[in-house]
Formats: structure tokens, sequence, C-alpha cells
């Protein structure tokens, strides 16, 4: 017997709502919430991957490449407050009492809810990082607690959302299903995360010099995980318009 997609895929089920317009194509349909999420993660993942090239530091100096990485966390937030609502969509309880719009709920043992949640949690700690990195000004003991802590929390929010999501996609921690766009794209942002995390460790700031530990690692860091994201937000397009997986 062949499992529905009601059964085994809830996250073609909450990518395809009721009533979402019908995508007329794959890379062009502004109509579309799904469309929306994957233009935002892309710009947000490009502007990271830009940021963390050092010929474009150097280029435009530090206070611009910390306001290039504060601008990608703002498209990261919104295309996280998207993917966020498509969860509660997909729980099918965004009206609450007297037909008035849910947006806040509680549903752990979802978890492309809990995912998504986590996920847009992540993004505002990386908005408090990058803002605070604009600053010039800053101690080693400030850069600590206002740049260094809120991305290595950032990171490790990221890691758990991307785990989860793997979790959904592989009916546990281990599968292998090539054929499907949904794996492929929480295989990327698994391996973005993870990238991440080593960045957020290798731009530890020490107290005795004030430095990054490895700065050269936390490029590296950034500019794989973000080109991780970046391919997951672009596979985000073909499985808008891509039938149920029941395989």
């Amino acid at each position: 017997m062949t499992a529905g997609p009601t059964t085994w895929e809830p996250r073609w089920i909450r990518k395809h709502p009721p009533g979402d317009p019908h995508p007329d194509s794959v890379w062009w349909a502004p109509r579309s919430r799904g469309w929306w999420i994957a233009v935002l993660f892309a710009v947000g993942s490009s502007l990271f991957a830009l940021g963390a090239l050092p010929p474009y530091a150097l280029g435009v100096g530090r206070t611009a490449d910390a306001i290039t990485f504060f601008a990608g966390s703002i498209f990261f937030t919104s295309a996280a407050l998207f993917q966020y609502d498509e969860a509660v969509d997909g729980l099918g309880r965004k009206r609450g009492p007297g037909g008035r719009r849910r947006w806040l709920l509680w549903d752990p043992r979802d978890l492309g809810w809990l995912a998504s949640g986590v996920q847009l949690i992540g993004t505002f700690w990386f908005n408090w990082s990058t803002f605070n990195a604009i600053r010039t000004n800053l101690s080693a003991h400030l850069a600590d607690q206002r740049v260094w802590r809120p991305d290595a929390l950032g990171s490790i929010a990221f890691l758990v959302a991307s785990g989860l999501a793997w979790y959904e996609v592989c009916h546990g921690w281990g599968a292998w299903r090539p054929h499907s766009l949904g794996w492929w794209i929480t295989v990327a942002n698994l391996v973005g995360s993870l990238a991440f995390g080593v960045s957020a460790v290798a731009a530890y700031v020490v107290p005795a010099t004030g430095q990054l530990a490895d700065p050269e690692i936390s490029n590296l860091g950034t500019f794989v995980g973000a080109l991780c994201f970046l391919a997951g937000a672009i596979l985000l397009m073909p499985e808008r318009v891509a039938g149920p997986d029941t395989r």
C-alpha cells in the first residue's frame, strides 16, 4: 500500500495550502507565499556570503560590511516570519473564536511549527548580533556579550531547527531520499547550520586580545553556510510546484 501525502508528507501539505494560487512559473510567482520565502532567504543568504568575502570586506570597509550582514539578517527574519505563518496555516487553526486571525500558537508536537518557531527565534538573535557588530567602540567584554553570544545562540537555534526539519522529512534521524526535493533542502540547511556553528565558535572574542579566535575559519564557515542556505532557498522554488512524494 502506498501511503498518502497526508500521512507521510506533512511538509508537502504545509507548502501546498488550499487556495494557494496555482503557480504559473517555477521562478516567478509573486502571489505565492512560498515564492517569497524562497526569495527572501536567497537574498539574505547572498548578503551573508558577500559579507564573508575578504575582498568585499576590505573594499567597502568594516562598517559597510557589518551593515551587509545586518541587512542579510533582516531578510532572514522576513523569510522566517512567512515560514512560521506557513506552519500555523498548515495546522489548520489560523482562525480563532469569532473568526479572528490567530498567529501565536503553541503546538510543540508539530515538527513543522516547532522548527519554524525555533528558526524565527534564531533570526532575532542574528538581528541583535549583526546590529551590534556595526558599532566600532565595543570593548572585548561587550563584543562578547552583544555580538558573539547572540550569534552563538542564533547558530544553535538554526541547528536545532534544521535538525527538526530533517527529522520531519526523514521520519526519523536517518534516511536516504535523493528523489525528494524536501530532503535535499533539509540537507542543505543542516550543513549550512553546522557551518554557521563552526563560524560562531571561531568568532569567539578572546578577552586578552579582543580579537577573534580564528577569523579565517569564521569567515569560511559563514561563507559555506550562506551558500548552503542559498542552495536550499533556490530549491524551495521547484518544491512549490512539485507533486506529492509518496515513495
